[in-house]
C-alpha cells in the first residue's frame, strides 16, 4: 500500500563509486489506474484558428465527458497564445494592434486565461468570452507560451502527485530560438528560462527574448513532467511529427481543419500515454551515466516499459561512474559535477527515486598538505606533489608569467638552439607556452618527436614502452635506452641455478663473463664443447699445476686456468679420464675431470695420478693401424648412409572430398609427415594448381589468360617474432604498427616487379601443426601487380625468405606462399626433432567453379636437406550442391502510379525440394529519391513449406514543391535488389527489377518506358547461324572494369561480339567489342554506372543470335571535390556555407565533412581546426555562428562515399570585409546549425527553418494579416557572396496604403523571397495574401530599374507562390511586382528591387555552378568528346548526353581557343537534347593544338566542363605518324593526328584532374590520350 501512495519504491539511497565502477539498482514503479489528471488546453489565437475555436465553444459538455472519462479525479485550464508583438511577427501599425482583424482582440504573446479548475461549467463560462486575435507571419509563437505554461506552475495551478498532459493546438508551424525572424526584430538575449506572467496572466517579456530552443522546452517540460499533445491540422502535422522525436513521451494528432475532432484527438493521444512508461534521469551529475533495463536485462529505449495500470512494475537502473568526460579525468571536475542528487523517474509522475550519488577520488597525502605561496613558484602559487598551482592571474610551470603582461614575443617560445617558435610544429601562446600541431609532437617546444626515440630489432623502444619527451618509458619489468633489457635475471641462470655460475655479472639479461682461459658458455659455465672436449681443454692447465710443463708453464699463464688441481694417488673410477703424454719426457700422466656435487662450488674437481707411465713406443706402429683401420670404416659407413638416404617425406592424405556449402575457409591444411630420424632440416617446395579435371579442350580452359591483366596475389610469411594477442586485433596498436612496418618493407622489394602496386589487407595469424615455430605470427598480405609477373615474384619471394630477410624485415627462412587466383607455390620447413608440418592450401574457391572441381596439390623437391619426397601428390575435389529454391523477380521492370500510394512487388520462389528458406531484399536510389519519392524498404522474406510468392510493399509519396515547378518531369525510379539467399536457396533470373512512378493515373499507359528486348535463343541453327552463347556471368573487377564470360556454342565459332551500354541508353548507342575467347574485359567505364550488355558469336556465316541482357554495375570510387563553395554573409560572426554535389559522386554521397580554420595573412593556422560532419547528404548547407569578429578563416568541404573520403574543397573568407548583417534576411535553408558557444543541448536537437516557414498551403484562411508592411523603413537588403563569382544583392520595398479595399479583393502578397539560382537567374517566391474569396491566380511583372519593357508571367494555378525568371543581365537592378487575382478582381501589387553583381560573363563556360541549396541540381559533364577531321581548317566534334541531367538539357555552351594562346577564344551555343549532340567548326589553323570545352546549360544552370585537346596536322610530310606530346606548361597529353585525304576520327580517353584558379574559382580539367 505504501508503494501505491508513493508510485516509487525506493524513494531515497546513497551510492558511492569509484570511477569506471557501475552498480545495478532494482526499482518498483505504481500507475494508478484512474490517477488525477491536470489537463491544460493551449491554443492558437491566430485569425486562421477562428472556426476552431467556435467548436471548441460548442463542445463544453462533450469536453466535460471526456475529462470524468479519463480521470476521477481531475483539473482543467485554458491558455491562448499567437506571437511576439513586435515587427516582423505583428503588424505594428496602431488599427492593426487595436484591432488586426474585425471583431478581434489585439495582438498578445501568451495569456493563461483559465486556471486549472475542477468547476467544469465555470471553465465552458470562462471560454465563451474569448474572441479571436491575429499576427502577420505563419508560423506562430507557440514555444513561448508552452515555457511559460510549463514554469509558471503556481500561476498555471498543476498539482504535485497528478499527472500532467498539456494539449496544443495549432494549424501553423512555430518560431524557435534563432530561426531568423528574432534577428530581424533584434531580439537576441536567449530566453531566461524564467516565469513571466503578471497578475493578469499576461507574458509580459515576449519581446525582451528570444523565443526557446527544442532542447529547451524538452527539458523543462521533462523538468516539470509534463506530456505534449500536439494537436495540428494537416498543413504542419509533418512538422511536429518531427519535432516529437525529441521528446520521450509526446503525442501528435490529426485535426480537422476546423478542430472539430479535437476531443476524439485527445481521447486516442491519452489512450497511448497510458500504454508508454518512460524512464528518465533528472538532474544527474556529468561524471555519471545511467541506463534502464527490463526484469531480463535487455536495454530499454523510450517508451519500451509496457506497465500496465494498476499494476506494479519492476525494472533495473545501471548507475556507472565514468573515468572520463570530454576527455578530463572526472577526479579533476568541479564537485558538483562529480556529486549530486539525482532524480530517477517516470516521465508522467512525481515521485522520484532521490540518489545521492558521489564519484570517490583518491588523494594523494601529498595532495593534503600542499605549501602555499611556495618560493619553487615564486610566490604567485602553491606546491602540490611538486606541481605549481598558480594563482590567478599568473601562468607558466612555475607561475613566472603574468597574464596581465602576458609577454607576445615568440622569442620565448624557442629553446636553445632553435630557429623556429615551438620547432616550427606549434602555435605560440602566452608566456611563451607551445601548443603542438599534432599529437605526435610534445615537449615545452614541440621538440620532441614521439616516433623517433631509440628503436631495437626495429621496433620502437622494443615495444616495451612509449616514446615520451624523446626517451623511452619501460613499462614494467623493462629497461634500458631502447627498453632492450628485462630487469629479470632469468635468462642469467645456469644449468645449476645460479646467477652466470658465480662468475659474471648479469647486465641487461646476459652474463658478462670474466676473461678465463677455457671458453665459457653463456652463462659462463666452460664450454668443453667447443674446444674438442673436456680433457683437451684441461690439458695445458694440468700439465703446467701438476709437472710445470707444457704450453702454460710460466707462472704468469699457469695463474689464469679457471680450476686448481688435487694431486692423488689413486683415482676415481669414472666413464671418461684423461691421458696424455708430456712432451718433455715422454712419460704418460692421468688425471680425472667432474662437476663438483656441491652447488655452491663453481670450480672443476681435477684429480691428478701423481705417479707418470712410461709410453711403450712398440705401441705406436700398432696404433696407427688401428687408427687407419677405423677410418676407413668409418668412410664406408659414410659412403654408405649418403647413397643410401633414410629420412623421406610424404603426403598422409590421396584425395580429401568437400562440400562447397559446408567449406569454413577459403583453405584446407592438409599434413606432410617425415620418417627416419627426424635430425636436422629440411625444406619443401610445394605448388597447387586449380581446375586440373578441365580437359586441354575445355571451353575455360581454351581461354587463355591475360599477361597484363592486374590480378590480387595474396602472399604468406613468417615473421621472426611470436604471435601476441594484439596482433589478432587489427585495430590495437601494435597490429597498426607491424602493419605498417610490413608494408614499407614488401613495397621497397616488390617495386622490383613492373607494374606492382602496394600491398594491402595485410592481416596475422598462427598456424597450427607447423612445428617449433608454431608460435611465430604469420603475415598474410595481399599485392596486386600484372598476371605474367607471377614467376618474378615467385623467385623474388624464395630469395628474399632464404636470405632470412625482406629488406630490413626479419622473416623465417623455409615457409612462404605465393598465390594466384588459379594457382599457388609455397615451402613449409621441417626443423630438428619435427614429423608433422600442415600445408596451407588455397581453394580457390569462385562463383563461376563448376559443379564438380578438382585440384592438385604437389610436393614439388626439397631445396635444403638430406630427405627424398615419398607420396608427392593429393587430390582436393570440391562439390558444388545445387540450390533448393530459386529467387527472383517476376519481370525486371515495374511501373506503379503515384497516386496508388504504393507499389506492391512480388518476389517468386522456384522450389527444388521443398522447405523452409529465406532471401534479403533492398530498395536503392536511382532517379527516385528516398523520403522525397518513397519509402526505402529493407527486411528477410521467409518462405514455408510450399509457398511460393510474396509480395513487398513499397510506400509511394506525393510530388514536393521543387517537382511541382517543372513542366516535364525527370522518370522516378528506383531498383529492388535480392541477395543473401538461405537454407541452400540461390537467386533466379532477376535478382534486381527496377520500378518507375508515374505521376499521373494515366500516365501508366502514356508513357513509353525504355525496355530491354530479351532475344529468344532458337535450340538449333537453322541456315548455320550460331545459336546464342549460354550462361553469361558479369562481375564488377573495379569502378572502371567489368568482367564478362560465357560459355561458348557450339559450332566452332570465329569469335565474338559483346555490345555494352550504360543502363537506360538505347542499345543503338551501344560499344561493340570484338574478342576471340568467351571471356571479356570491359574497361574505362564510369564507376558506380549501371551497364546492360550481351553477347553473340560468329562465324563465315554472320552474327548469331544475342543472349539475354545481363546487367551489372561498376564498383564505387572515392567522390570528387564538392561543387564550389558559397557563403550568405549574415553578420560579421555568423555565416551560411553552402556547396554543390561532386561533380563525380561516384557512388552514393553518404556524409560531408566541413573544416573552418582561423588563418592569418600567410595562410597559416593561428587557432585550432574544427570539424563538423554532416551525416544527411542532403543537407549541403552549415550555419556556423559565434566566430570570431574581423578573423579569416579557411573552410574546407570534403564528401564521403562507402569508398573513402574524397578531396577537400576549399575557399578562405572575412565576414567583417563583408556588406554588414541586413535588416531582413531570406528564410534560413534547412541546414543543421553549429555554435560554438552553445551548451551540450545543441548536440542531438537540429531543427530545419525552411520545413517550419512555409505557409499552409492551400489554406482558406492563412495566418497573416494585413500587408506585411514596414512602416519605419522603405528598403531591406539581403547579401549573397559567391566567392569570385557573383553578388546578388536584393531590395523589398514597401509602400504604405491606407485605402481600403473592396470586399472580396485580395490584399497585397505579405512577403516577396529572391533565391539566386546563379548571376543570371532566380527564384521569387511570395506568401498568400489575406482574400474573403478564393485566389484565382498571380501575375508577376519585372523590368530594368533603369527604364525598358514591362514582362509579365501569368501564374493560373493559385497553389504556385513562386516563379523561376531566366536570362537576367548582371550587374543591372530590377523591379520586380506580384500581384494576385479574385472574382472580384486584382489585388495590390507588392514591389522588390534585385541586383545582381557579378564579374564573370554569364555566357563564359566559367560561370558559377550553382553550389546554393536553394536551387536544383546542375548536370554532369557532357561524355567523352569525339573529334572527326573534315578538312585541314575543320573538324565535328561531337559527345554525349550527361550522365546525370538533372533536368531537361536547354542546350550546350562549346568554347575554343589555341591551347599555347593566342587568337581570340570563340564559343558556340547549340541547342538541343539528344542523345549525341555535335558541332562543325570551321577557320581552325593547320598545326595548332586548340582546346575544347564543352558545357551542358538547364534551367539551374552551367554544369562542369568537358575538355579535349586536339591538332589537326598538315599533308605536307612534315609529321607522318601519330605522337603522343606531352606539354610541360599544361601537364596535358595531346593526341595529335594527321589528315591523309580520308575522314578520320579520333575518341578521347579521359583522365580526370582537379585543380585551383584564381582563388576559389575550380576549373575542371578533362585530359585526354588516343
Amino acid at each position: 500500500m505504501r508503494l501505491q501512495q508513493s508510485q516509487v519504491s525506493p524513494q531515497k539511497m546513497s551510492v558511492q563509486l569509484l570511477p569506471g565502477e557501475e552498480r545495478l539498482v532494482n526499482v518498483e514503479v505504481f500507475t494508478p489506474t484512474r490517477g488525477p489528471l491536470d489537463l491544460y488546453i493551449l491554443m492558437d489565437f491566430s485569425n486562421s484558428m477562428a472556426d476552431d475555436l467556435d467548436n471548441l465553444k460548442r463542445m463544453g459538455k462533450e469536453l466535460a465527458v471526456l475529462v470524468e472519462k479519463l480521470s476521477n479525479d481531475y483539473t482543467i485550464g485554458f491558455g491562448k497564445f499567437v506571437d511576439k508583438v513586435i515587427e516582423p511577427q505583428t503588424d505594428m501599425r496602431p488599427s492593426k494592434l487595436a484591432q488586426p482583424w474585425p471583431n478581434s482582440d489585439p495582438p498578445f504573446s501568451f495569456k493563461n486565461v483559465i486556471k486549472l479548475t475542477t468547476n467544469l461549467d465555470f471553465f465552458n463560462s470562462e471560454l465563451q468570452r474569448e474572441r479571436i486575435s491575429g499576427n502577420l507571419d505563419a508560423p506562430e509563437g507557440g514555444f513561448d507560451a508552452i515555457l511559460q505554461a510549463a514554469v509558471c506552475g503556481d500561476r498555471i495551478g498543476w498539482r504535485d502527485n497528478s499527472t500532467h498532459l498539456l494539449v496544443f493546438s495549432t494549424e501553423s508551424a512555430f518560431h524557435y530560438e534563432a530561426d531568423g525572424a528574432n534577428v530581424l526584430s533584434g531580439i537576441l538575449p536567449r530566453n531566461d528560462e524564467q516565469c513571466h506572467l503578471d497578475a493578469a496572466g499576461n507574458y509580459t517579456e515576449d519581446i525582451n527574448q528570444d523565443y526557446p530552443s527544442i532542447p529547451t522546452l524538452v527539458r523543462l517540460l521533462g523538468k516539470h513532467n509534463i506530456i505534449p499533445i500536439f494537436a495540428v491540422t494537416n498543413h504542419s502535422y509533418t512538422y511536429y511529427k518531427k519535432l516529437q522525436e525529441y521528446f520521450p513521451i509526446a503525442e501528435v494528432g490529426l485535426l480537422q481543419e476546423d478542430s472539430s475532432n479535437i476531443l476524439e484527438v485527445m481521447g486516442t493521444a491519452f489512450e497511448n500515454i497510458r500504454s508508454k512508461m518512460s524512464i528518465r534521469s533528472e538532474e544527474k551529475p556529468k561524471a555519471f551515466e545511467t541506463q534502464f533495463l527490463s526484469t531480463s536485462g535487455s536495454l530499454a529505449q523510450y517508451g519500451n516499459f509496457d506497465f500496465k495500470p494498476g499494476a506494479i512494475g519492476k525494472f533495473q537502473m545501471r548507475l556507472k561512474a565514468l573515468r572520463t568526460s570530454d576527455e578530463t579525468p572526472v577526479c579533476q571536475m568541479n564537485p558538483d559535477e562529480k556529486a549530486g542528487i539525482m532524480r530517477v523517474k517516470p516521465t508522467t509522475f512525481n515521485a522520484a527515486v532521490s540518489v545521492n550519488a558521489t564519484v570517490l577520488c583518491p588523494v594523494c597525502d601529498c595532495e593534503k598538505t600542499p605549501i602555499l605561496k611556495a618560493a619553487r613558484c615564486n610566490g604567485n602559487g602553491d606546491l602540490v606533489c611538486g606541481k605549481c598551482q598558480c594563482s590567478d592571474g599568473w601562468l607558466g610551470a612555475f607561475c613566472n608569467c603574468s597574464a596581465s603582461v602576458s609577454a607576445q614575443a615568440k622569442d620565448q617560445c624557442k629553446g636553445p638552439g632553435m630557429e623556429e617558435p615551438c620547432s616550427g610544429r606549434g602555435d605560440c601562446l602566452e608566456c611563451g607556452t607551445c601548443v603542438c600541431h599534432q599529437e605526435q609532437f610534445e615537449g615545452a617546444y614541440c621538440q620532441y618527436d614521439k616516433t623517433q626515440c631509440q628503436r631495437y630489432g626495429g621496433f620502437l623502444c622494443n615495444d616495451r614502452g612509449s616514446c615520451i619527451m624523446g626517451q623511452c618509458a619501460c613499462t614494467v619489468g623493462w629497461e634500458g635506452k631502447a627498453c632492450e633489457c628485462p630487469k629479470s635475471n632469468q635468462t642469467c641462470l645456469d644449468n645449476k641455478g645460479g646467477v652466470c655460475n658465480g662468475r659474471g655479472k648479469c647486465v641487461c639479461g646476459r652474463c658478462e663473463c670474466p676473461d678465463s682461459a677455457v671458453e665459457m658458455t653463456a652463462t659462463c659455465e666452460p664450454n668443453f664443447q667447443a674446444q674438442l672436449g673436456v680433457c683437451e681443454a684441461t690439458r695445458s692447465c694440468v700439465q703446467c699445476q701438476a709437472w710445470k710443463t707444457g704450453e702454460k708453464k710460466e707462472e704468469e699463464e699457469c695463474k689464469k686456468c679457471p680450476f686448481k688441481i688435487v694431486m692423488v694417488d689413486e683415482l676415481k673410477e669414472l666413464l671418461d679420464s684423461c691421458s696424455f703424454r708430456d712432451e718433455d719426457d715422454d712419460c704418460t700422466y692421468h688425471y680425472t675431470v667432474e662437476n663438483p656435487t656441491d652447488p655452491t662450488v663453481k670450480d672443476l674437481e681435477v684429480q691428478v695420478l701423481k705417479k707418470k707411465g712410461e709410453f711403450l713406443l712398440w705401441l705406436l706402429p700398432l696404433l696407427l693401424f688401428l687408427l687407419l683401420l677405423l677410418a676407413l670404416l668409418l668412410l664406408c659407413c659414410w659412403k654408405y648412409c649418403a647413397c643410401c638416404k633414410f629420412v623421406t617425406l610424404h603426403m598422409t592424405e590421396d584425395e580429401y572430398l568437400l562440400r562447397q556449402s559446408l567449406l569454413t575457409s577459403d583453405h584446407l591444411d592438409t599434413p606432410m609427415v617425415r620418417t627416419g630420424p627426424p635430425k636436422g632440416t629440411d625444406v619443401v617446395r610445394w605448388k597447387v594448381t586449380d581446375n586440373v579435371h578441365r580437359g586441354p579442350n575445355h571451353p575455360q580452359a581454351l581461354i587463355k589468360p591475360n599477361p597484363k591483366e592486374i590480378i590480387q596475389f595474396p602472399i604468406s610469411l613468417r615473421l621472426n617474432r611470436l604471435f601476441s594477442e594484439n596482433l589478432s586485433r587489427p585495430e590495437s596498436r601494435d597490429a597498426e604498427q607491424l602493419r605498417k612496418e610490413v608494408a614499407d618493407n614488401l613495397n621497397e622489394v616488390y617495386k622490383q616487379i613492373p607494374g606492382a602496386q602496394k600491398v594491402q589487407k595485410t592481416s596475422f595469424r598462427m598456424q597450427r601443426n607447423a612445428g617449433k615455430r608454431q608460435d611465430y605470427a604469420i603475415m598474410d598480405t595481399v599485392l596486386s601487380a600484372p598476371r605474367g609477373n607471377y614467376p618474378d615474384i615467385v623467385k623474388l619471394t624464395e630469395k628474399n625468405v632464404q636470405s632470412g630477410n625482406i629488406n630490413d624485415l626479419k622473416v623465417v627462412p623455409g615457409y612462404y606462399t605465393v598465390a594466384t587466383d588459379r594457382e599457388a607455390a609455397g615451402a613449409i620447413e621441417f626443423q630438428e626433432g619435427v614429423e608433422s608440418v600442415d600445408v596451407h592450401v588455397p581453394l580457390f574457391v569462385k562463383d563461376e567453379d563448376d559443379d564438380k572441381k578438382q585440384l592438385l596439390v604437389e610436393a614439388m623437391d626439397v631445396p635444403l636437406g638430406i630427405a627424398e619426397i615419398g607420396k608427392r601428390l593429393v587430390n582436393i575435389t570440391i562439390i558444388k550442391e545445387h540450390a533448393t529454391s530459386v529467387f527472383s523477380f517476376l519481370q525486371p521492370f515495374y511501373t506503379y502510379s503515384r497516386q496508388d500510394g504504393v507499389a506492391n512487388i512480388p518476389i517468386s520462389r522456384e522450389i527444388i525440394e521443398d522447405g523452409r528458406t529465406q532471401v534479403t531484399y533492398r530498395t536503392r536510389d536511382l532517379t527516385a529519391k528516398d523520403k522525397k519519392d518513397y519509402v526505402t524498404v529493407e527486411g528477410d522474406l521467409t518462405y514455408g513449406p510450399g509457398e511460393t510468392q510474396k509480395t513487398v510493399p513499397v510506400r509511394l509519396l506525393e510530388l514536393g514543391e521543387k517537382d511541382g515547378l517543372l513542366e516535364d518531369k525527370q522518370v522516378k525510379q528506383f531498383v529492388m535488389d535480392l541477395s543473401n539467399p538461405r537454407q541452400g536457396a540461390k537467386l533466379g533470373r532477376y535478382p534486381r527489377t527496377t520500378v518507375t512512378i508515374a505521376d499521373q493515373p494515366g500516365e501508366r499507359e502514356r508513357k513509353v518506358f525504355k525496355s530491354v528486348c530479351h532475344t529468344l535463343s532458337p535450340t538449333t541453327s537453322p541456315g548455320g547461324h550460331l545459336i546464342a552463347p549460354d550462361n553469361p556471368k558479369a562481375k564488377a573487377t573495379g569502378p572502371r572494369s567489368i568482367r564478362l564470360n560465357w560459355d561458348p556454342p557450339p559450332g566452332n565459332p570465329m569469335g565474338y561480339k559483346v555490345k555494352y551500354w550504360i543502363y537506360g541508353d538505347p542499345e543503338k548507342d551501344a560499344q561493340v567489342l570484338d574478342v576471340k575467347t568467351p571471356q571479356a574485359e570491359l574497361t574505362n567505364l564510369y564507376p558506380y554506372c549501371d551497364y546492360e550488355m550481351r553477347v553473340c558469336g560468329y562465324n563465315a556465316m554472320g552474327d548469331g543470335y544475342n543472349t539475354d541482357v545481363v546487367t551489372c554495375q561498376t564498383l564505387e570510387d572515392v567522390p570528387g571535390e564538392p561543387g564550389r563553395l558559397a557563403f550568405n554573409v549574415i553578420s560579421p560572426t555568423v555565416t551560411q556555407v553552402s556547396w554543390g554535389e561532386p561533380a563525380e559522386t561516384n557512388g552514393n554521397i553518404t556524409a560531408y565533412e566541413v573544416i573552418y580554420t582561423p588563418i592569418d595573412d600567410e595562410q597559416k593556422p593561428v587557432g585550432s581546426a574544427k570539424k563538423v560532419k554532416i551525416d544527411n547528404p542532403k543537407k549541403r548547407m552549415l550555419l556556423i555562428e559565434n566566430l570570431q569578429n574581423a578573423q579569416t578563416y579557411q573552410y574546407k568541404v570534403r564528401a564521403k562515399n562507402s569508398v573513402g573520403w574524397g578531396p577537400f574543397r576549399d575557399a578562405t573568407i572575412n565576414l567583417a570585409s563583408q556588406p554588414a548583417r541586413p535588416l531582413s534576411i531570406p528564410i534560413i535553408p534547412d541546414i543543421p546549425i553549429v555554435d560554438a558557444e552553445a551548451g551540450d543541448e545543441y548536440d542531438s536537437y537540429l531543427m530545419y527553418s525552411n520545413e517550419v516557414l512555409k505557409s499552409p498551403a492551400g489554406s482558406k484562411t492563412p495566418s497573416v494579416s494585413g500587408d506585411g508592411g514596414y512602416p519605419d523603413c522603405d528598403r531591406i537588403t539581403t547579401t549573397y557572396l559567391y566567392i569570385s563569382n557573383s553578388i546578388v544583392t536584393l531590395v523589398s520595398l514597401y509602400h504604405p496604403s491606407d485605402a481600403r479595399l473592396s470586399p472580396g479583393v485580395p490584399d497585397t502578397p505579405s512577403r516577396l523571397v529572391f533565391s539566386a539560382l546563379g548571376p543570371t537567374a532566380l527564384k521569387v517566391s511570395w506568401q498568400e495574401p489575406h482574400c474573403e474569396k478564393d485566389i484565382l491566380g498571380y501575375c508577376v511583372l519585372y523590368q530594368l530599374l533603369n527604364g525598358g519593357d514591362m514582362k509579365r508571367i501569368n501564374v493560373t494555378n493559385p497553389a504556385e507562390n513562386s516563379v523561376i525568371i531566366q536570362d537576367l543581365l548582371p550587374n543591372h537592378s530590377y523591379l520586380f511586382k506580384v500581384k494576385a487575382q479574385s472574382q472580384e478582381g486584382w489585388g495590390p501589387e507588392r514591389e522588390g528591387v534585385i541586383t545582381i553583381e557579378s564579374a564573370v560573363d554569364p555566357k563564359s563556360p566559367l560561370s558559377p555552378m550553382p553550389g546554393s541549396p536553394f536551387t536544383l541540381s546542375t548536370p554532369s559533364a557532357p561524355g567523352p568528346l569525339v573529334f572527326t577531321a573534315l578538312s585541314p581548317d575543320s573538324l565535328q566534334l561531337s559527345w554525349e548526353k550527361p550522365r546525370k541531367p538533372n533536368g531537361d538539357i536547354l542546350g550546350y555552351v562549346v568554347t575554343c581557343e589555341q591551347l599555347h594562346g593566342g587568337g581570340d577564344v570563340r564559343s558556340f551555343q547549340v541547342n538541343g537534347d539528344s542523345a549525341e549532340t555535335s558541332l562543325t567548326v570551321p577557320n581552325l589553323t593547320e598545326n595548332v593544338p586548340y582546346k575544347f570545352k564543352v558545357q551542358a546549360r538547364t534551367t539551374q544552370g552551367f554544369g562542369p566542363e568537358r575538355e579535349g585537346i586536339i591538332t589537326i596536322e598538315s599533308q605536307d610530310g612534315s609529321k607522318t605518324n601519330t605522337t603522343d606530346k606531352a606539354f610541360d606548361m599544361n601537364e596535358t597529353q595531346n593526341s595529335q593526328q594527321r589528315l591523309s585525304g580520308m575522314v578520320t576520327r579520333q575518341i578521347t580517353k579521359e583522365v580526370v584532374q582537379r585543380s585551383v584558379m584564381g582563388g576559389t574559382t575550380v576549373t575542371k580539367k578533362m585530359f585526354y590520350e588516343s
